[in-house]
């Protein structure tokens, strides 16, 4: 009689573990889907605005410079706790140009700026005398 009414425990906890597991996985789907449509209400609410934040640097903890379009305008501006600075007016032309690669000619190999270093530094050391 004993070992019945253990057995029988074993699988009473065995269920509830399974059933504790099941409502688990359950509320991580319903967490899931309400973050996705959350996230897609947002990016509708956001897409019809006519400002555009193309590039953000962060300065220290609280301020930032960012490049902002506004319309056709291309606005630099910086951040901060004590506001908002408009700091210059930037054309189409200088922006797309920030967006080039750059030239070949400034992407030089490590080595070759390693050995120009090493050259000028051997140019300005004494001479031996013999």
């Amino acid at each position: 009689m004993t070992l019945l009414i253990s057995s029988g425990g074993r699988v009473g906890s065995f269920l509830q573990l399974l059933g504790i597991i099941v409502i688990f996985v359950i509320v991580l789907i319903a967490t899931y889907y309400t973050t996705r449509f959350v996230a897609g209400y947002q990016k509708v609410q956001t897409s019809n605005r006519n400002l555009k934040v193309l590039e953000t640097l962060k300065l220290s903890q609280n301020t930032y410079v960012q490049i902002v379009q506004a319309g056709h305008q291309y606005l630099v501006v910086a951040h901060g706790k004590e506001g908002i600075t408009l700091l210059t007016t930037l054309t189409e032309e200088e922006v797309e140009e920030m967006n080039q690669p750059p030239t070949p000619a400034a992407k030089r190999a490590f080595h070759d700026v390693f050995s120009n270093a090493v050259q000028s530094f051997k140019d300005h050391l004494p001479k031996r005398r013999s």
